[in-house]
């Protein structure tokens, strides 16, 4: 199923780009500016199973897109230069904002080269356990334990169950399954607790992957004396706050930017929706963010900027650079606005 889904939005982008109809509905749909999403810059990995690919891109893609955007006259501009051109309407040229989610060193040792000799300004949006080395990547920790088996048992709903991880075809039909149904559990503590003894039966480590993956405190601070550097708040355990009672919630989020403030010594005016789509984040979430007094907020709905997103800057939505579709062309149909239009029912503005 998901590799059908990859295949038709592969088809999609490609029908926009080699028609010209992304560059023909680029002045109705392409907005103001955009704010782009990215998560791991580094290297390819050459192993067949990587469920969480999408979370990734190489450097060079990266570079590319940065030249693509200078080469066609967009301002690449900071979060607090975005709010600025937001609330004042100053939209006499395009803007993208370049953002990262979750602190990866990877960021450090790859992205950060790249924006620095290109003087580009970008954010990252850090969950303050992963730094803590208490955190609990629980997405990366199910691809690591169906890669390190040929066959996996567990519990849903009462029922065991046993499938085969032989095969890399098995392994994503179990990654699927298993992550959609994670997902729709009640609470996040019964997600990480599934996931923590499926991983300790697979044989790994739930303590090594915010050492492995993700940077130190240190290096955090290093960055954030930069410049071109903004570090934004991302709650404290990366949390699915819908899953969360309304005060766990504002404490996820009050606590994380706190945790920032003490460690860097700046209150961080941003903030990133973990998981960010409609069914994590919506308007309980917007208000206490509100309430929290953040210039901006950023959700992983698809979406450029327009005008009206002025009236709504703790829900901005984000286009999605993803580790799938590491094309130029596949960016252009992005941001002219085509490609996410249809998605949202050509929708300027989904806050609901």
């Amino acid at each position: 199923m998901a590799n059908v889904s990859k295949r038709l939005i592969r088809t999609a982008l490609e029908a926009l780009y080699f028609s010209g109809a992304h560059a023909m509905l680029s002045p109705v749909f392409r907005g103001v500016g955009a704010v782009l999403m990215f998560h791991h810059v580094r290297p390819p990995r050459f192993e067949k199973f990587q469920p969480n690919r999408m979370l990734e891109i190489v450097p060079g893609f990266l570079e590319s897109i940065i030249t693509m955007l200078r080469d066609g006259n967009v301002d690449l501009v900071s979060l607090d230069e975005m709010h600025r051109r937001m609330t004042e309407r100053d939209f006499r040229r395009r803007f993208a904002c370049v953002t990262l989610d979750d602190g990866y060193r990877d960021n450090k040792e790859w992205a950060f080269p790249i924006f620095k000799r290109h003087e580009v300004p970008f954010a990252v949006y850090v969950p303050t356990s992963f730094p803590d080395r208490l955190g609990k990547m629980w997405w990366v920790m199910l691809e690591q334990a169906i890669a390190d088996t040929k066959s996996i048992g567990f519990v849903i709903d009462g029922v065991a169950h046993r499938m085969s991880c032989a095969t890399i075809a098995e392994k994503r039909e179990v990654f699927t399954k298993l992550y959609w149904w994670l997902r729709g559990l009640p609470t996040n503590e019964a997600i990480v607790d599934f996931v923590s003894d499926l991983a300790c039966r697979c044989g790994v480590d739930p303590a090594l992957q915010c050492e492995e993956d993700c940077m130190t405190w240190n290096e955090i601070a290093e960055m954030a004396r930069d410049p071109l550097v903004t570090i934004g708040a991302h709650t404290v355990n990366h949390v699915i706050l819908s899953k969360t009672s309304e005060a766990a919630a504002k404490s996820e989020i009050k606590m994380g930017r706190a945790v920032l403030q003490a460690a860097l010594g700046k209150l961080p005016e941003h903030f990133a929706y973990p998981f960010g789509d409609a069914t994590t984040a919506g308007p309980r979430e917007f208000e206490t963010v509100r309430e929290l007094g953040f210039k901006t907020a950023v959700t992983t709905r698809p979406g450029v900027l327009f005008e009206d997103h002025a009236e709504h800057l703790l829900a901005l939505p984000r286009v999605s650079i993803n580790g799938e579709f590491q094309r130029e062309r596949y960016v252009q149909v992005l941001l002219s606005g085509t490609g996410t239009a249809m998605w949202n029912g050509f929708r300027r503005i989904n806050v609901a």
